[in-house]
């Protein structure tokens, strides 16, 4: 459904651009468009702009419905995890808030302790195998 539309809005769209290519420039802002043209009657004038009106309205549906298509199966997300899911799964155990008699290097240090895994002592390059 959705490439359908897609489709016809692509086909609206360049059809919106060759139509407003083709109108003559009233304001003659570029310079380009006095002069008697291959549609220069009043009565082509006016096809043309009914033509670009019909063409908008169309464009502005297919905009509105390829919108709510692409957000019919979008399903609600929150950047809030619940606090059932935080907890990492396995053997993990927290990290303890700092104390007062430490900064959180001491503590990290400690939970590295409790964890028996000893400290790196500075910056160590790989080591190849």
């Amino acid at each position: 459904m959705q490439t359908v539309v897609i489709v016809v809005h692509l086909m609206i769209v360049a059809t919106l651009i060759a139509t407003v290519l083709l109108q003559k420039s009233e304001g003659g802002g570029l310079g380009v468009g006095g002069g008697a043209g291959f549609m220069s009657s009043r009565g082509t004038a006016n096809l043309l702009t009914r033509t670009t009106a019909v063409l908008a309205v169309g464009f502005f549906i297919t905009s509105l419905l390829l919108s709510w298509l692409a957000s019919y199966d979008r399903k609600p997300s929150s950047i809030i995890v619940p606090a059932s899911q935080s907890q990492p799964s396995g053997g993990a155990t927290p990290i303890a808030p700092p104390t007062s008699g430490g900064g959180v290097l001491d503590s990290l240090k400690k939970s590295d302790e409790q964890q028996n895994q000893p400290a790196p002592s500075g910056p160590q390059a790989p080591r190849s195998q």
